[in-house]
């Protein structure tokens, strides 16, 4: 009997213990989710005129003249709101805000963007190769659209089915940007990756109402640094020239085209990756010399037009399929190629990434010699921008930059937009 006893009160004890501990459990978790929110942060994109979220957005009233002007005040407020937890919006956000257009182009300001005759007498078309955040994708659209440019965008067939649709309702919403007609399952430093461009410009040259004269690839990270108007007057200075790194390679360099790559399952962040193999590779078809660069291109139509039809361009495509990361020479090598539009002749120096003003990024090796510490934070050597270089990037001279992110520094986009729109307003006033 009392061995029974003693059985029932133990079990009548783990009986009270069990529905106490999910109590407290759920006390923790309330106050953590309370804690959280009372110390999260969010900023809305500039200029919309409407609420994008329901996310509370604490009001720090920063001021981005004095944030460019580095007034540490206002640089020290960017710094206290990065000690908070950024928050962004989803993706499901953006599906349910363009899936009504009208409204979408009201908040966003689509309606009231003007151009100039000069923008219009040099139409521009864009590449953009994402697979992630629509929120930060949209952002980026917003601050490189003009009514009469051509906008292609490249999803990856691995994206979620938010981030999807997300670009699929933005395609609807605007006549003048669609998705591309072949999409891939990128892998990084793979030919898919540059499959995905080449998918793009076959589209925009097919579109042939528009006769666009240079085409320009982004990738989710990136953010112009150059108002549309200031960019056609730079480009329309290249009198048809490309824009692009193209360099003689390294030997260590040369080691992705001179043995052939398997792509492989990884145990770490890409899962799958070219790897090299112990076989060498062929020669490249036609004596053609190699040179490396960027994925990242400013190309001329003309250009774009002749290795459409180029066998050279076609050979090389092939020749690069297993090669690592062939973006970053199958450009670079083609612009040196003697006779095509807007040549780099092969003995002409090297065009570096500091030269070239397609992308200005930030590697930490460099930082404190070629250009001042990244002020963000790091992420596989590439700085990730603060609000504190907002006037390096904006004086340095190039047009593009990578990498941003709205969790690391919200602050440096929203002025960056604010930028980018008071340069649109105070052109227009002088077409005006």
């Amino acid at each position: 009997m009392k061995i029974r006893c003693f059985l029932f009160n133990k079990l009548k004890q783990r009986c009270l213990l069990l529905p106490l501990s999910l109590l407290v459990v759920c006390l923790l978790k309330l106050f953590y989710i309370k804690v959280t929110l009372r110390n999260s942060f969010y900023i809305e994109p500039y200029g919309i005129t409407g609420s994008y979220s329901h996310i509370s957005n604490h009001q720090y009233n920063i001021n981005c003249t004095a944030i460019y002007q580095l007034d540490p005040v206002e640089v020290g407020k960017s710094l206290e709101i990065r000690r908070k937890v950024i928050v962004d919006l989803e993706d499901e956000t953006i599906v349910s805000l363009t899936s009504n257009c009208q409204r979408y182009i009201e908040i966003r300001g689509y309606d009231v963007i003007t151009v100039s005759e000069e923008e219009r007498g040099f139409p521009l078309a864009y590449s953009l190769v994402v697979h992630k955040n629509a929120p930060m994708v949209e952002r980026i659209f917003r601050a490189i659209y003009a009514p009469h440019n051509l906008y292609c965008i490249h999803y990856d067939q691995k994206s979620s089915q938010s981030f999807i649709a997300a670009m699929r309702n933005l395609a609807q919403c605007l006549p003048n940007l669609f998705i591309a007609s072949k999409l891939e399952s990128v892998q990084y430093a793979h030919i898919t990756r540059l499959n995905a461009d080449l998918n793009c410009l076959n589209d925009l040259l097919e579109r042939s109402e528009l006769k666009w004269k240079y085409v320009i690839n982004l990738c989710g990270q990136d953010f112009p640094l150059r108002s549309n108007r200031e960019l056609v007057s730079e480009l329309r200075a290249l009198n048809g020239s490309n824009m692009l790194e193209t360099s003689r390679p390294s030997e260590l360099k040369q080691q992705r085209f001179r043995f052939q790559h398997e792509l492989k399952e990884v145990p770490y962040e890409y899962q799958r990756l070219p790897v090299r193999t112990t076989y060498a590779k062929a020669p490249p078809p036609h004596n053609i010399e190699i040179f490396i660069g960027s994925a990242y291109f400013v190309l001329s139509r003309n250009f774009v037009d002749y290795i459409g039809t180029s066998p050279v361009a076609k050979d090389l495509l092939e020749w690069s399929v297993d090669t690592y990361s062939p973006d970053e020479h199958f450009w670079a090598t083609l612009t040196r190629m003697p006779g095509v539009p807007g040549e780099i002749p092969r003995s002409a120096p090297d065009v570096t990434d500091l030269k070239s003003k397609t992308r200005l990024v930030k590697w930490n090796y460099l930082e404190g010699s070629l250009y001042p510490p990244c002020t963000g934070t790091h992420m596989r050597s590439v700085c990730i921008y603060g609000a504190a270089e907002l006037r390096w990037l904006l004086n340095y001279g190039h047009w593009f930059a990578n990498k941003f992110d709205p969790k690391v520094d919200p602050v440096l986009i929203k002025c960056l937009e604010e930028k980018l729109e008071e340069k649109r307003k105070h052109f227009g006033n002088i077409w005006g």
